[in-house]
């Protein structure tokens, strides 16, 4: 359970390093992407093991995945690794490498910035798990709120436009931005409400009270993580279409 404290650290060590120098960009950035990318996909077979070893098992699905650990937590971790590994192979502002001849197939056309479909499948596929963890961790507290539905209801939504975008440019220009939009301002507005319930838990404001009501309240930084599959969705709607081969 240290490895993604750990991870997390590195990569925003590496991110913010690589901003200043395009060496560490392609060479720290990267190799620290893929560790946290493979621990994503560890974590993600540990807490699906977690959820199969609770009495019952698979056997009561719902019930287990909602108390058991969050199944797609990991696999929403790998975002920040694959942005990271993203932007490790892009061209850098203002000059510098502004093409690398060892690139070839997926790799030179992610160096050019054409690969709008492939991040129209990724932005898909973190909607999904995303939205998911929005409707299991909302159905937890019984939807008390009726905002608590907004990200489930929005998921549908982005994820339609995400897979339309892969088939139709127009989609990728028009809908996609949209939906990513309105994702983005979902998240943000969760992370306020998240942020306010915590506040707002019983207690005093010693320390100590204060971790409690962090650790114990809503997850203060899930609404950003769908904020972050508005983001994708974004991305790639600026982004130019891989080459036909």
């Amino acid at each position: 359970m240290y490895s993604p404290v750990i991870l997390g650290g590195a990569l925003t060590v590496a991110s913010f390093w690589a901003v200043f120098n395009g060496g560490v960009a392609i060479l720290a950035l990267r190799a620290v992407s893929v560790l946290t990318f493979i621990d994503g996909a560890t974590g993600f077979v540990f807490h699906i093991r977690g959820i199969a070893r609770k009495p019952g098992g698979w056997r009561l699905p719902v019930t287990n995945i909602i108390m058991g650990p969050p199944i797609f937590a990991p696999v929403l971790f790998g975002t920040a690794a694959y942005l990271g590994m993203m932007a490790s192979y892009l061209r850098r502002e203002g000059g510098g490498l502004t093409v690398n001849a060892d690139y070839t197939g997926w790799r030179r056309d992610l160096h050019h910035g054409r690969f709008q479909k492939h991040l129209a499948g990724v932005t898909a596929l973190w909607t999904v798990c995303s939205g998911f963890e929005s409707w299991y961790s909302h159905y937890k507290s019984n939807f008390r709120y009726k905002a608590q539905w907004t990200p489930v209801l929005l998921s549908p939504i982005l994820l339609a436009a995400s897979l339309g975008a892969i088939a139709s440019a127009r989609i990728a220009r028009t809908l996609l931005p949209a939906a990513s939009a309105l994702a983005m301002v979902d998240g943000a507005a969760g992370f306020f409400y998240h942020a306010r319930g915590i506040v707002r838990r019983p207690g005093g404001k010693e320390p100590a009270t204060r971790l409690y009501k962090l650790l114990y309240g809503p997850p203060i930084f899930a609404p950003l993580l769908f904020a972050a599959c508005g983001m994708l969705g974004i991305l790639s709607s600026l982004l130019r279409r891989e080459r036909e081969r």
